[in-house]
Order: structure tokens, then sequence, then C-alpha cells
């Protein structure tokens, strides 16, 4: 196991161009993400928290500065490889579920083990494995539409573990949740944490900070302040 943080920002910076006028999302960024730990990101709509967990997940490249997995520079890799690490190592949960209505839920779970070439009667029973952790079997062969919105981010959460990933980024996972089914998710991350797995959720509800073990505040694009709990 390589030592060190799992994840590293490295002054990074994206800027966007819209029309002619270019937009820094993120500004000078520099942080760490420790192997095994719950972070939370908050700040205020705009301020990039998203741009930040796209960066770090590998789903876009800096403008300028460096993002490090593992110590590996990620500017290092090819667009082949980028993939190959998110199939392989980062799990990700987003707020509108990304599930696809025209599939059961347990073949949304199967969906990142194909890339893999995991065969058909394995990626059923590590689907059906991961599931029985989060739902109840009756479910499973149901549509997500079929299902209420806590229930379909519990299978999003299983989709993102299909493949073991030591990383799962989550953005607003609970944004379109009760408050219920909010603490249930924010839970169901710090058991993650607890049998090892580096959780990093962007969140607007300050109540499910309380679950993590740091927080990163980010104003206008910069770290502003980072608070261990």
């Amino acid at each position: 196991m390589a030592e060190g943080p799992i994840v590293k920002l490295s002054d990074v910076w994206k800027v966007y161009l819209v029309g002619k006028v270019e937009y820094p999302a993120l500004k000078g960024v520099s942080m760490e993400v420790e192997r095994g730990e719950f972070l939370c990101i908050t700040g205020a709509s705009g301020s990039g928290k998203s741009t930040l967990l796209n960066v770090m997940g590998a789903l876009d490249r800096p403008t300028k500065g460096e993002v490090f997995f593992e110590n590996i520079p990620l500017s290092r890799l090819s667009s082949d490889k980028l993939a190959e690490l998110r199939n392989r190592r980062i799990g990700f949960v987003f707020q509108t579920f990304n599930l696809l209505n025209h599939l059961t839920v347990v073949e949304n779970v199967e969906l990142p083990m194909i890339a893999l070439g995991i065969p058909p009667k394995k990626r059923r029973e590590r689907a059906i494995e991961i599931l029985s952790k989060f739902l109840s079997h009756t479910v499973i062969y149901k549509r997500p539409l079929e299902l209420s919105g806590g229930e379909q981010q519990r299978v999003a959460i299983a989709r993102a573990l299909a493949n073991d990933p030591d990383v799962i980024l989550a953005d607003e996972p609970t944004g379109n949740l009760d408050s219920y089914n909010a603490h249930l998710i924010a839970k169901i991350f710090k058991e993650l944490r607890d049998e090892g797995k580096t959780i990093v959720m962007v969140t607007h509800n300050i109540e499910l900070t309380d679950y993590a073990d740091r927080i990163a505040k980010l104003r206008d694009g910069q770290i502003v302040e980072i608070i261990k709990r």
C-alpha cells in the first residue's frame, strides 16, 4: 500500500471560458485527502465544490496545478489510464442518482463490472451481495422509478461499490432527499469509512458534517478553512 495521502491537490486552478470571459472556478487549491477518512466539502452555491470533486475524480483536468492519486500525477496519465483509474479505484455518487430506468436495480449495479470483463454470473452474485447491505431483496428486480428517492440513492451507492473502489466521491448525494434519508445516507458513508473506504462528500447540509472526520470550507474557489472533528 502506498504511503501518504490517497489524493493530493497542489495549487490547482480550473478556469472556464464563458464567451470571451474567463471564469476561475478553482483558485490555487492545495489540500490532501487522507486514506480512510470521511471528508466533507461545504460552501455556498458557485463556490467550486462540484468542480473540486470532478478534478479529484479525474473527470476533469485542472487548468493549472497538479492532482496526485497515491503520489501519481494524473497529468501524466493517458485518457485510457484515467478511465481505468476511475473505473477501478473511484466510485461516484451523484445528487440525481444517474440510474438507468430501463434496467432493473441489480442490472444498474452490475454495469461498472462489465467494463472489467467480470463474467455475468459473478457480476450478478456480487451485485446482489452489495445490494443486500442496503435494500431488501424484494426491490432488486424492480426498476429505479418504482423506488423512493432514498432507495434510489442506496442503489447508486451500491453501484459505486461494484468494483470495490478505494475512494468514493459523492456530490450532494442527499440534495434530493428528506432529512431521515439524508442522515441514513450519511450513516452509510460513515460505515463505509469504518470499513476502510475513503469518502469525500460535497454537501450543503451542515448537520451531515457531524458524520465526517474533517470539513473543508470552500469560498469563491479557495479553501478558507479545514476543521478536524
